[in-house]
C-alpha cells in the first residue's frame, strides 16, 4: 500500500510498457560501470550482491553495466563484463535471476568501446576513422570487420535473452564504436559507412536489424544515444532527433538519452559544477519527435526533480546511475515517504576517478557500495557504551553504523556544529552539495538516538568520567605550516580561515599551494574580485583533483584571470608578498597584500596518545590517522563501527 507521502509521486510510481515489457515504476538504474567482474569477464559474486541490493531498493528497470561483444578486439576495463561466448551465460543467468527475484526488471547493456577502450587486446584501438583521442590514434575498421561485429552484437543480444534478461540495451553513445559511426566528428569514412547521415547510420541499423533477427520481434530492445556530443562538428540535438526517428522506424522500443563523447567526458559523469538535471532538455527534445519511451539522465539525484520531469512530459522514465550507488534504496524510501533519509549523490566523481584508475568503483557517501556482502549491518552480540570524539564525516558515520547495530552511542564535537572539514569543503563555488553529507549523517544519528554534545573539548579526565567500553577518535587534522622564513608574519593566513570567514584578505592574494584546496580557495577569492596568484611546487595545478572536476575548475580559473605558477618553490614570505625559486633556480618576488597557506594537513592525534593503554577499546579513524578524502573518512568510520 502506498503512503500518503508517496502520492506526491504519482508519475514516478506509475507503470510503463517498453515494448511488451511492463515496468512497475519509472525509475531506471543506468548501466554504470563498477569494475567488479571476474578477471576473465564473467559475473563475480561481488557483482551479484551489488545488483541484488539495487533491485531490492525498488528501482523499476535495472540495466546491468555494458558487456563487451568481442573481447578479441576490445575490452572496456581490466574488470569489465564480456559476452562474446556462450560460456558466460550461466553466470549471467544467475545475475538476471537475482535481479528479478528482488523485484526489478533485468536488462543488460551490450557494447564495443572502440576508441575509448582502456585495454585493446591487439594493442591498438579501433573506430570508424582515425580521429585521435589525446595521443592515441585508432585504426579504422575494414568492411569485413564491420560485418563480423554486426554478427557479434546480434549473438551477444541472443545470449542476453537466453540468460533470462527481460530486455537488452545497445550502447550507441559516448564515442564508443557504434557512436563513432554515427558522429560526423568521428566518422570520416568515404565508403558506404560514412558521409551522409543515412550512410553513417548504416552500421547501427545493421546492428539493430541483426539483434532483432536473433531475439525476435517481441523482445524489448533499448538504444542508448548521445543527445548532444558537446563538440564542434559533432552530433547536436537537431541531429539526434532525426536519428531517434530512424531508430524508432527500425524497431527500437525505447531510447536512453545520454550525452557527450571522450573529448567532452565532463558531461558524461558530470561533476557537481553541472546543475542537477542539466541534460534533461535532450530527452525532452527527442521525446517531442518519437512515440516510444524516452529515458532522461543527467545528475538526477532527487525524487522531487524526477517527478517534475515526468509531470512536465520531458521524459517517460528517469535514469539514475550514481544516485543509486549513493543510495540503492532511493526508490523505496521515496515510496514510503522517507525523503529525509535519502543519502544523496554529491557528484564528487570519486566513482569515476576509481573507474579510470582501473580500481573497483566505490562511493564517497555509501561505504557499502561494492562491499554489499561484507558491509551488511548485523546487530551487535554485546551492547557496549561507545564514545565518539569528533563530529566530522568519519565520526558521524561511525555513530550511525554503531547505533544501527544497537550500541549506546555518545558523540562529542569541539565545534558548535557537526560537519568537521565538510563545512569548509562546501564553501567554494560549485561545491555546495558536499554539505548534503552533513545533512544526511546528522539527521540519521539524531533519529537513531545518538547523544550529541557540541562545544565540548574531550580530555582524558572527561573520558574517565564517562567510562565508555569503546572510544572512537575522529579528531581530524590541522593545517600544515611548513618551516619557511616569514611564515609567522601578519600578512599570512590559512586558507581554511578564509573559507570559515574568520579573516579578511587584501586586494591582491598569493595562494601558497595549488592542490585542490588551494585552487578552490583561489576561485572563491577571484569570484569576489581579488587578484589571485597560485604558486605550486608540482608541475600541475589541482593534480589531486578528479580529472573531470579539474577540467572545469581550470577553465573557470582561467576565466577569472587567476595566475598559476607551477614548478616553483617558496623561498620566503615578506611584508611585500612571497619570494619563489623557479626551475632555473632564479628568484622572483610576487607582490601581494595577503599570502594564504594551503600546503596540506597533519593528523590531529594528540588525544590518541593520552588514551592508549586504558580500560577501553580504542580506535582511530579519518584524518586523525592520515589526512585524506571524504571517502576515506566515511569508509574508516563505517568499517570500525562494524568491528565493535
Amino acid at each position: 500500500m502506498r503512503s500518503k507521502k508517496s502520492a506526491e509521486f504519482r508519475k514516478l510510481f506509475e507503470p510503463i510498457d517498453i515494448g511488451k515489457l511492463r515496468v512497475k515504476n519509472r525509475m531506471v538504474k543506468l548501466a554504470t560501470q563498477t569494475n567488479s567482474a571476474n578477471i576473465y569477464g564473467s559475473v563475480s559474486e561481488r557483482m551479484l550482491y551489488h545488483y541484488a541490493e539495487i533491485a531490492r531498493g525498488g528501482v523499476g528497470l535495472l540495466i546491468v553495466e555494458g558487456a563487451i561483444v568481442d573481447k578479441s578486439a576490445m575490452r572496456a576495463t581490466a574488470s569489465g563484463l564480456v559476452i562474446d561466448h556462450d560460456k558466460y551465460i550461466p553466470r549471467l543467468e544467475e545475475l538476471a535471476t537475482i535481479i528479478k527475484v528482488n523485484g526489478a526488471r533485468a536488462t543488460m547493456q551490450i557494447a564495443h568501446t572502440g576508441r575509448v577502450t582502456q585495454f585493446p587486446e591487439a594493442g591498438v584501438t579501433v573506430s570508424a576513422s582515425d580521429v585521435p583521442l589525446g595521443d592515441r590514434i585508432s585504426r579504422p575498421l575494414s568492411i569485413d570487420e564491420i560485418q563480423h561485429l554486426v554478427e557479434q552484437f546480434g549473438e551477444a543480444a541472443l545470449r542476453v535473452k537466453r540468460a533470462g534478461f527481460d530486455a537488452v540495451e545497445i550502447h550507441g553513445c559516448h564515442g564508443y564504436l557504434i557512436a563513432s559511426f554515427m558522429s560526423p566528428f568521428l566518422n570520416k569514412r568515404t565508403d558506404r559507412y560514412g558521409g551522409s547521415l543515412e550512410k553513417r547510420m548504416r552500421f547501427p541499423r545493421e546492428v539493430i536489424e541483426c539483434v532483432r533477427s536473433k531475439v525476435g520481434d517481441d523482445y524489448p530492445v533499448i538504444f542508448r544515444i548521445s543527445g548532444d556530443e558537446w563538440i564542434e562538428g559533432g552530433l547536436r540535438l537537431e541531429d539526434t532527433k532525426i536519428i531517434s526517428r530512424m531508430l524508432e522506424e527500425v524497431g527500437i522500443d525505447a531510447i536512453d538519452v545520454s550525452n557527450a563523447l571522450g573529448e567532452t567526458g565532463e558531461y558524461i559523469t558530470a561533476p557537481m559544477a553541472h546543475p542537477a538535471g542539466f541534460a534533461v532538455h535532450l530527452a525532452e527534445g527527442i521525446k517531442s519527435v518519437v512515440r516510444i519511451p524516452v529515458i532522461a539522465v543527467g545528475r538526477i539525484n532527487d525524487p522531487l526533480l524526477a517527478e517534475s520531469i515526468l509531470q512536465e512530459r520531458k521524459a517517460d522514465l528517469i535514469g539514475m546511475g550514481r544516485a543509486l550507488f549513493a543510495d540503492p534504496e532511493l526508490p523505496k524510501k521515496t515510496a514510503e515517504g522517507r525523503l529525509g533519509e535519502i543519502r544523496k549523490c554529491i557528484a564528487c566523481n570519486e566513482c569515476s576517478r576509481r573507474f579510470y584508475a582501473h580500481m573497483g568503483v566505490r562511493c564517497t557517501v555509501n561505504a557499502a557500495m561494492g562491499r554489499e556482502k561484507e558491509f551488511d549491518i548485523k546487530s551487535a552480540a554485546n551492547v557496549k557504551r561507545v564514545l565518539i570524539v569528533g563530529g566530522g564525516p568519519a565520526g558521524m558515520e561511525a555513530a550511525r553504523v554503531t547505533a544501527l547495530r544497537g550500541h549506546k552511542v555518545i558523540l562529542y564535537e569541539q565545534a558548535g556544529e557537526l560537519g568537521g572539514q565538510i563545512r569548509l569543503a562546501s564553501v567554494p563555488p560549485y561545491r555546495g552539495e558536499i554539505e548534503n553529507v552533513t545533512k544526511y549523517l546528522s539527521n540519521q544519528i539524531r533519529n537513531l538516538g545518538v547523544k550529541i554534545e557540541l562545544d565540548k573539548k574531550v580530555t582524558l579526565a572527561l573520558v574517565e568520567e564517562i567510562k565508555p567500553d569503546v572510544v572512537i577518535l575522529a579528531t581530524g587534522s590541522t593545517p600544515l605550516l611548513p618551516k619557511i622564513p616569514g611564515i609567522n608574519r601578519d600578512n599570512i593566513f590559512l586558507a581554511n580561515d578564509v573559507l570559515a570567514c574568520k579573516t579578511d584578505v587584501g586586494e591582491t592574494v598569493v595562494v601558497a599551494g595549488g592542490g585542490m584546496v588551494g585552487s578552490e580557495v583561489a576561485e572563491f577569492l577571484a569570484e569576489r574580485g581579488r587578484k589571485v596568484t597560485i604558486v605550486e611546487m608540482l608541475n600541475e595545478i589541482a593534480s589531486d583533483m578528479e580529472i573531470r572536476s579539474r577540467k572545469l575548475l581550470m577553465s573557470r580559473l582561467a576565466g577569472h584571470e587567476v595566475k598559476m605558477l607551477t614548478g616553483v618553490k617558496i623561498d620566503e614570505v615578506t611584508e611585500e608578498g612571497i619570494s619563489v625559486i623557479d626551475k632555473k633556480r632564479e628568484k622572483h618576488m610576487i607582490k601581494a597584500d595577503t599570502v594564504l597557506v594551503a600546503l596540506g594537513a597533519k593528523a590531529n592525534n594528540e588525544l590518541a596518545e593520552e588514551l592508549k593503554g586504558r580500560s577501553w577499546e580504542l580506535y582511530c579513524i579519518g584524518d586523525c590517522v592520515e589526512p585524506g578524502r571524504i571517502i576515506d573518512a566515511i569508509y574508516g568510520g563505517s568499517y570500525v563501527a562494524r568491528q565493535i
